[in-house]
């Protein structure tokens, strides 16, 4: 195949992702990353003033603006359940339905609470400050090590994100996708969660012989009991959660439905919990201003991504790529697609997801991908870049821990990273 100036110009339109990519890497903050992004965007594409207005503008509509808006509710959302202590209640009783008796059973109501908790919040470093002082008393009676719990809690939050129906990750993959919720379960979030939860499992063990030292000091802190009134609450709160998502499924709804079940979920569980009107906003505020920072990198990240396909990268891409059809074809894709977004696109996964798809996605419809394979090489490639560097995430877990064993962060990341990779290949070549 003949490539022209025009071709190899088009193409060298992605080097702005690498430059993005390189300045995360960097520890530049990501939103300043994203701006200059945007801006040698406009400069490749020669943008006028009025042009580059019309692009801000219009990206305030766009698809990532709307999930960067729903990101910031759900941190609002989040702050009512902690105030009404609803997010305390459902850790309480997940744990002392299971009991507290042994390890294991402790593990279990780690796992289970912290992809609860994280599923319904969309948020690790919210999720696990609300689960962290209740779960860390109760691996002290049984002597559970504080490095074993901050694994099993970075990694039930991390899958949280791909199962819970109204998380971030969740919502941007069947946006994109169009593929229906239990779909994306059974095919693509399912597997990889219990993939990783089995790894990481099996790495609490070995590390708790290993760090069987670090343990947590003997605590006079009062446990939470919930009182009648947060029951009932939780209880209203569960049964309002449970209806939205049926509704949503049987609705077919779209990914702009997300915005009022956060409302409605906000309001309707803030009346029950005693809070007035007045109250619930200011909450629901000051939790969207914690994560206003996110919106504004979501606003940018649509302009960043339509400039490099205005100026053709993602069509380039997808000729260079067409000959691997003859080397690996579909599984080759898959492969390339997760190898990509672990390792080359340190971003929040929402944005990662749609990056993703809007590089692969062509050659994917081109070669016939299938896209429950597609959306599990996009799934599987945000999770494995917070297993396979140090990040915000690793150490939120390890921090809440009261863990400062950055080594066995490491070991675990590392064993995951390695275990997930090979799962890719292997659903690859077995499923695409």
């Amino acid at each position: 195949m003949y490539y022209d100036f025009a071709f190899w110009w088009s193409l060298a339109s992605l080097s702005l992702i690498i430059v993005y990519a390189v300045l995360v890497f960097k520890d530049v903050d990501p939103l300043v990353a994203t701006a200059i992004g945007v801006a040698l965007g406009f400069i490749f594409n020669k943008s006028t003033p009025l042009e580059i207005g019309n692009v801000i503008a219009k990206s305030l509509t766009s698809f990532l603006a709307l999930i960067g808006f729903i990101i910031m509710l759900g941190r609002g959302l989040g702050e009512v359940l902690s105030e009404t202590k609803v997010s305390h209640t459902l850790v309480h009783k997940i744990v002392y339905s299971i009991g507290i008796n042994t390890k294991r059973r402790v593990k279990i109501g780690v796992i289970i609470s912290s992809i609860i908790i994280v599923g319904v919040l969309g948020t690790i470093a919210g999720g696990l400050a609300i689960i962290a002082p209740i779960l860390r008393p109760i691996a002290g009676k049984v002597g559970l090590s504080r490095p074993s719990l901050a694994i099993l809690m970075q990694a039930s939050a991390e899958e949280a994100l791909i199962l819970g129906p109204f998380a971030p990750p969740v919502v941007a993959i069947l946006g994109v996708t169009g593929l229906s919720y239990p779909k994306m379960l059974i095919y693509a979030s399912i597997p990889i969660a219990a993939v990783t939860l089995v790894v990481t499992w099996i790495m609490a063990n070995r590390l708790q012989k290993q760090f069987a030292n670090e343990l947590f000091e003997e605590s006079d802190q009062e446990q939470f009991i919930p009182s009648k009134r947060q029951k009932l609450t939780t209880s209203i709160f569960i049964l309002g959660f449970l209806v939205c998502v049926m509704y949503g499924l049987v609705t077919g709804a779209k990914t702009s439905y997300v915005v009022f079940v956060m409302l409605f979920l906000a309001i309707s569980t803030g009346f029950c919990g005693g809070l007035n009107l007045n109250k619930i906003f200011g909450l629901l505020v000051e939790g969207m201003k914690k994560n206003f920072h996110l919106f504004f990198i979501f606003l940018l990240l649509d302009p960043f991504l339509n400039l490099v396909q205005s100026a053709g990268g993602f069509k380039a891409l997808t000729a260079l790529f067409l000959p691997l059809e003859h080397l690996g074809g579909k599984s080759m894709i898959a492969i390339l697609t997760g190898i990509t977004g672990a390792f080359g696109m340190p971003a929040a996964a929402a944005a990662v997801i749609k990056m993703l798809y809007e590089m692969f996605s062509p050659v994917a419809i081109q070669m016939q991908l299938s896209m429950t394979t597609f959306a599990f090489s996009i799934l599987l490639a945000t999770r494995i870049t917070n297993f396979a560097y140090p990040g915000a995430n690793m150490f939120a877990a390890m921090g809440f821990a009261e863990s400062k064993n950055i080594k066995a962060m490491i070991k675990n990341g590392l064993t995951v990273t390695m275990v997930q990779v090979i799962f890719l290949v292997i659903y690859s070549l077995l499923f695409a």
